[in-house]
């Protein structure tokens, strides 16, 4: 009975990610699914972590975390989700997820300078009042930083992928 409730609350938001300037052209599935959504005292952690070791010390605290999600993206084996926000909008509502990347052994044996790049992050603004207008980007090697400004800036190693034909398989009972 508990794993029927359980499996009842899993939420799964499926999207096409395309590619955007050098990867032009490029069209995969990807699927994010939901297990629960992450706490106002995770996001601080986070936070704090970053403000004491920049891009690295939020790597380690988002490896440290409890999976609450998974993100499966075309060509890799997927990843665990370690952070995954929803903030309601007049509209809907915006999922923002991080988590560490999997560096992959032809990175790591080659030493590439893509090996900074150690995050995977994305944000998916679902519209309720009209699902064409569902959209999203998605962040597939990436690092955070803070610019000159101050503020703080995703960094990426290619381009982002824009996600569209998006899909909210909702819970029941949150409709």
């Amino acid at each position: 009975m508990t794993a029927v409730i359980a499996a009842a609350q899993v939420e799964t938001i499926d999207a096409t990610a395309r590619g955007t300037s050098t990867q032009m052209g490029n069209i995969g599935s990807i699927k994010v699914i939901v297990m629960q959504y992450s706490t106002p005292e995770d996001q601080s952690a986070l936070k704090e972590a970053f403000l004491k070791g920049g891009n690295k010390g939020l790597v380690d605290a988002l490896s440290k975390m409890k999976g609450i999600g998974r993100i499966q993206i075309p060509g890799t084996v997927g990843n665990e989700l370690a952070y995954v926000s929803s903030t309601p909008t007049p509209t809907g509502r915006r999922i923002r997820f991080v988590t560490n990347r999997k560096i992959r052994f032809r990175e790591a044996y080659q030493n590439t300078p893509s090996q900074a790049y150690d995050l995977t992050a994305g944000q998916i603004d679902i519209n309720d009042q009209d699902n064409g207008k569902s959209a999203g980007v998605l962040y597939p090697a990436a690092q955070l930083v803070i610019n000159e400004n101050g503020d703080l800036e995703w960094q990426l190693r290619k381009n982002p992928w824009q996600l569209v034909n998006i899909i909210d398989w909702k819970p029941k009972g949150k409709e």
